[in-house]
């Protein structure tokens, strides 16, 4: 009844996974307390090695969350910091992230400094310098997107974990929109901290997501749930969050082997090729600005679009309104993410609504 083109939410699942979702539903429902005290610990520790095959990461070192946010405040409220002492990020991060960062502020005194970056870099260089010259001797962490959620732009995260580890400083990585869109593992981003949504571009359950610390930095990173185990070095403090809704665990699997059934690169390609069709078509219209940097390694599916002198607001609703195209307005313009299911006559139908939107 609508063609969505806001799959920066979360992507629905496909078939086969929803079927699994249902069946483990109606499971922990015909066994409750014995799958939760006997089965549980066990098919959780399962699912975490096959996961961490999939993606890369050691079991010791990552937690299943419900979402980015959950994973993020976890490290952000976790970390050790001084009073006086600092994370440096861009005015681009997520809000709940920037909202964390201010809380504990409010109570503990510690800093959080915000630059600007360019929109429409001239090189991932030019990004990497703009962290590298606002590092003070106060920054201990640097807070980085991988994938911007307001435009789509690409960060080269690999390069600004480099240059500061080499200054000493540690980073924290907001890989929501990253994982399983772009085709690179999380130890390839030799970060430290790393939060995730499955439910976004990998298409797992709605409310699973992954929260990772490098195995040397676990033992100093509080649990925001009370754990005996704070201080200590194993992963599993950060599971102590009481009794949850496991059915949404084990369906992320067959998100996972659907994922690699396509094939990383193949989807990376079909989403980026997306983005492109619709994008080429517009970008030179009188009055119509990409938000969004076109470089391969500067984005893949996600676009942001504007039209001069109107609004974004104005723009999403024209297009829900004349075609049906749902997507979303941010500050810069409207948020165009196609998925895979995305048929190219749908973003036909988002190239004539941009083209008459800006005729007037």
């Amino acid at each position: 009844t609508f063609i969505n083109l806001e799959s920066g939410f979360f992507s629905p699942a496909a078939d086969v996974v929803l079927e699994s979702q249902i069946n483990w539903v109606r499971e922990v429902n015909r066994a409750p307390s014995f799958y939760m005290r006997r089965r549980m610990a066990d098919e959780t520790a399962n699912l975490k090695q096959l996961i961490g095959r999939s993606l890369g990461v050691s079991p010791d070192e990552f937690v299943i969350s419900r979402n980015t946010t959950e994973a993020l405040n976890t490290i952000i409220q976790g970390v050790p910091l001084q009073p006086g002492e600092e994370v440096l990020l861009c005015s681009r991060e997520y809000p709940s992230m920037i909202e964390a960062l201010e809380q504990r502020t409010q109570r503990f005194g510690t800093a959080s400094r915000i630059i600007e970056i360019p929109w429409i870099p001239s090189s991932q260089d030019e990004i990497v310098r703009s962290y590298a010259d606002a590092i003070t001797p106060r920054t201990r962490y640097i807070l980085v997107s991988h994938m911007v959620f307001l435009t789509g732009q690409i960060l080269p995260v690999r390069a600004i974990c480099d240059m500061a580890h080499e200054r000493g400083i540690e980073v924290i990585v907001d890989g929501a929109h990253s994982l399983a869109h772009v085709n690179i593992s999380i130890t390839d981003l030799n970060c430290d901290y790393y939060g995730t949504s499955l439910h976004k571009w990998l298409g797992a359950p709605l409310g699973t997501g992954l929260m990772y610390i490098r195995k040397e930095h676990i033992a100093k990173v509080w649990p925001l749930y009370g754990d005996r185990r704070a201080q200590g070095d194993h992963i599993g403090k950060f599971e102590h969050i009481g009794t949850h809704p496991p059915a949404a665990k084990q369906p992320i699997l067959d998100a996972i082997r659907f994922h690699e059934a396509i094939g990383a690169e193949r989807k990376e390609a079909r989403l980026r090729f997306l983005k492109n069709y619709w994008v080429e078509q517009v970008r030179d219209v009188p009055g119509v600005r990409i938000n969004t940097p076109l470089g391969r390694d500067q984005s893949c599916a996600i676009a942001n679009v504007l039209v001069d002198g109107r609004t974004p607001g104005e723009l999403v609703d024209e297009l829900w309104d004349r075609y049906r195209i749902f997507t979303v307005g941010v500050e810069q313009g409207a948020r165009i993410a196609p998925n895979l299911f995305t048929r190219l006559s749908d973003l036909d139908l988002l190239v004539r609504g941009i083209r008459e939107f800006s005729a007037g």
